[in-house]
């Protein structure tokens, strides 16, 4: 096992079985004494991350799907922002998912992100996903109406339903080369409180807030156990689950950082190499560039 690996592993979910969400501590820092100390850790990664997604965009078989889930004021925005600061954005496409619109209600509940999905060589960015429809959706079932779902598929076995629907899906996604890594950032209830003040003193911060984020608060627990649920029926060695703490930002990034440099450094990503006919062609235009 690499250091990485050892790092990352307390965060790892590959099984749902016995998975319990309060297992998993909002505030550890795995160990990394300072701030300052992860920072320098983090500029590492993300050079590192560089060179994996410029090999990646280089060999072209493969694609990288991360899925970002938390509650809100988690970090995610912040933690994508930091850890794919050093990547080159072509080779990157980052998709927010929010209330679906009339179009997307029409469709399976799959469809608005099958149409994001990376293309090989590149890293998909999903900010919220196909999850929300078994998290937001089961917290709040009403909304169950507006998908026009047939009655006799929308009873209390559609949960249920809709885990194996994902299972398959990541599967297939994996059996075509995308590569899927699955990150809950996990806050803690005193430490959203803070944030949320936060956005409400500080001008520069204002924009963040949504009062609506406060309802939805007052239904804490449901999302617990909504979460809980769900990565308990999704966790797979083919999409494993990572529970980031996440009262620490900076100790957030360097998790994240670590599991997605992890994935890539599996793939086995190699930069092509020239074919016979085309060593040939090198040399002459060599020659040519020799004689200019």
């Amino acid at each position: 096992m690499s250091a990485i690996q050892r790092f990352i592993s307390p965060y790892r979910v590959t099984s749902g079985k016995a998975f319990r969400l309060r297992d998993f501590p909002t505030d550890t820092t795995g160990g990394i004494k300072s701030k300052e100390d992860a920072a320098d850790y983090l500029a590492q990664g993300v050079d590192r991350l560089r060179e994996m997604q410029e090999k990646l965009y280089a060999d072209d078989h493969w694609a990288v799907l991360l899925i970002f889930q938390a509650m809100d004021a988690a970090g995610k925005d912040s933690t994508i922002k930091h850890v794919m600061s050093g990547v080159n954005p072509q080779g990157v496409q980052v998709y927010s998912f929010k209330a679906p619109s009339d179009e997307e209600l029409d469709h399976d509940f799959l469809w608005r992100t099958n149409r994001c999905l990376p293309e090989r060589g590149r890293i998909g960015i999903f900010n919220r996903s196909y999850y929300e429809e078994v998290l937001v959706v089961r917290v709040h079932p009403e909304l169950l109406d507006r998908q026009r779902i047939p009655k006799p598929l929308a009873g209390n076995g559609i949960w249920k339903g809709r885990y194996q629907d994902i299972n398959c899906f990541e599967r297939y996604l994996t059996r075509n080369g995308i590569a899927v890594v699955k990150f809950f950032l996990n806050v803690s209830k005193k430490e959203q409180k803070k944030r949320f003040l936060a956005r409400l003193d500080e001008p520069d911060k204002l924009w963040k807030f949504s009062a609506n984020d406060v309802h939805e608060r007052q239904h804490w627990s449901e999302y617990h156990n909504a979460y809980q649920d769900a990565i308990r029926a999704t966790a797979s060695d083919y999409a494993p689950w990572y529970i980031v703490p996440a009262d620490h930002k900076w100790f957030t990034r360097l998790v994240v950082a670590a599991a997605v440099i992890d994935k890539l450094e599996s793939l086995k990503l190699h930069y092509p190499k020239p074919a016979p006919n085309q060593k040939k062609q090198l040399q002459q235009v060599r020659q040519l560039l020799d004689q200019a």
